[in-house]
């Protein structure tokens, strides 16, 4: 074999095995993965009870943080996530608070806590999420 065949048949196999990795990732766009992998994108969700949406995995998690109670619903592709065994910890960080409050269920996608809770636009969330057996999540969320 000539260097120029040898060198042609280096181009078609580089160009081959870069081709799949160009669809993959024009097909793969409009998401915003963090440094630590793939666990969360910004899908287009929208709020279904007026909290603000973050997806993880696929699995949209909806918090609704009104003064006097905090709420968390879960879907998986559109459809409720049974919480009944499930358990989620909050974690609220404003400028002048930080404070931490357990979720319990309250129905067949949601978890709940009641109170009074300072709850303003600009305050961080941090859910870490337990649903069932499976690996907690954590779910991280900006009030509006």
């Amino acid at each position: 074999m000539s260097t120029i065949q040898v060198m042609k048949s280096f181009v078609v196999l580089c160009t081959l095995a870069v081709t799949p990795t160009i669809f993959a990732a024009n097909g793969h766009t409009n998401h915003a993965h963090d440094t630590k992998g793939a666990t969360a994108h910004a899908h287009k969700a929208k709020p279904l009870h007026g909290g603000v949406v973050t997806v993880v995995k696929d699995v949209n998690y909806e918090l609704v943080a009104s003064p006097g109670s905090l709420v968390l619903y879960v879907n998986d592709h559109d459809e409720p996530v049974d919480t009944q065994k499930s358990s989620a910890t909050l974690m609220m960080l404003s400028r002048t608070e930080k404070f931490s409050v357990k979720l319990i269920p309250a129905g067949k996608n949601t978890l709940k806590a009641d109170g009074m809770f300072k709850v303003a636009p600009g305050t961080k969330a941090i859910a870490v999420v337990k649903i069932d057996d499976k690996a907690p999540q954590s779910v991280r969320f900006v009030l509006k």
